[in-house]
C-alpha cells in the first residue's frame, strides 16, 4: 500500500463522524458531503506525518469550511431565490446505512435543524461541537476567532434558543395527515384565515434549486407563506414521503414536485419544503393517498 492509499484508508475511518458534523452545521446531506471532501482535499495536500490527532485535525478543517460555508449563506439571506432549505429526511441510501442512521439518530430531525439554521454561524458551530460531539471550548475557541469564556457563551445563547423552541416534532402519522389534509384543503379553498391557524408564526418555506427554476420561491412568516398557497395546490395529492405526511404533484403518476411538512407538537406546521430535483425525488419513499 502506498502513502496516499495509507492516508485515504486513515480519512475513511473519520469520514461518517465528520459528515456527521458537517450536516448538523449545514442541515444539507449534499453540502455536508462537498465540506467533507474539502476536508480531504486539504489533508492531502497537507504534511500529514506531522499531524498527531488526524481525528481532531479534520473535525477542525470541516468547522472552518462549514463556518464559511455558513457565513457565504448568510450573506445571501435577502435573496428567496438562494435561500437555504434544511433537508426534510434522510433517502433510501441513509437509511439502509446502519452506522449512518445512528451518528443522525439524536435528534437532528428538520424541526430542530430548522432552529438551529435560526442562529448565527458561530453560535451554531459552539453549540454543535460542543453539545452534540463534546469538543472541548479551547479547540472550538480558535476556530470561532473566541476565547474560550466567550465561546462557552455562544454555545450557551444557542442552547437557550434551541430548549426555549418547540422542537419535538409531531410523530403520530394520523395526526400529521390531519394537519396536511387541513392545509390543503384552505389552500385550495383559498381560505387565508385558516391557513394562518394552521401556520406557525415563524414558518419558512423552502425551495430547492429545480424548485426555484420552476417558479417556486422562499418565503418566511405565516403572512407570506399563507398568502404563497391561498388558492393553490389544486392538483396536489396526500402522500407519504419517507413515512411521514406530505404533498405531491405526479400528473400521469410520475412525482415532480414533493411537499415535505414539518409540524410541532402543537400541531402547527414550522416548515415546508419543496423538493422538485429528479434525483432528490427519486431517493423519496413516495406513496400517494386517496384525497
Amino acid at each position: 500500500m502506498d502513502e496516499n492509499d495509507f492516508l485515504a484508508e486513515r480519512f475513511e475511518e473519520h469520514r461518517a463522524r465528520l459528515r456527521a458534523v458537517a450536516y448538523r452545521m449545514l442541515g444539507s446531506s449534499g453540502e455536508a458531503d462537498d465540506a467533507v471532501q474539502e476536508a480531504w482535499l486539504r489533508l492531502s495536500r497537507s504534511e500529514a506525518d506531522a499531524i498527531e490527532n488526524l481525528g481532531g485535525w479534520l473535525t477542525t478543517v470541516v468547522a472552518r469550511v462549514c463556518l464559511n460555508m455558513l457565513r457565504s449563506r448568510d450573506t445571501r439571506r435577502e435573496d428567496p431565490w438562494d435561500a437555504h432549505r434544511p433537508e426534510p429526511a434522510a433517502d433510501r441510501e441513509d437509511i439502509a446505512d446502519p452506522e449512518h442512521q445512528a451518528l443522525l439518530a439524536d435528534s437532528v430531525g428538520l424541526a430542530l435543524l430548522v432552529v438551529l439554521d435560526t442562529l448565527a454561524p458561530a453560535e451554531r458551530l459552539a453549540f454543535v461541537l460542543h453539545d452534540m460531539f463534546a469538543v472541548p471550548f479551547d479547540e472550538i475557541a480558535p476556530i470561532v476567532e473566541r476565547t474560550p469564556a466567550a465561546t462557552r457563551q455562544l454555545a450557551s445563547r444557542a442552547r437557550r434558543r434551541v430548549q426555549g423552541a418547540e422542537t419535538a416534532p409531531e410523530t403520530d402519522v394520523t395526526r400529521q395527515r390531519e394537519v396536511v389534509d387541513a392545509f390543503l384543503a384552505a389552500s385550495r379553498g383559498g381560505d387565508f384565515d385558516a391557513l394562518l391557524t394552521l401556520l406557525d408564526p415563524d414558518v419558512v418555506l423552502r425551495a430547492d434549486s429545480a424548485a426555484v427554476r420552476s417558479g417556486a420561491g422562499a418565503a418566511r412568516g405565516a403572512q407570506a407563506v399563507a398568502h404563497t398557497f391561498a388558492g393553490r395546490a389544486q392538483a396536489a395529492r396526500p402522500a407519504l414521503i419517507n413515512g411521514a405526511a406530505g404533498l405531491v404533484w405526479a400528473p400521469g403518476g410520475q412525482p415532480r414536485v414533493v411537499f415535505g411538512f414539518t409540524i410541532a407538537a402543537d400541531g402547527r406546521i414550522v416548515a415546508i419544503d419543496i423538493v422538485a430535483d429528479p434525483g432528490g425525488l427519486g431517493r423519496l419513499d413516495l406513496e400517494v393517498l386517496s384525497g
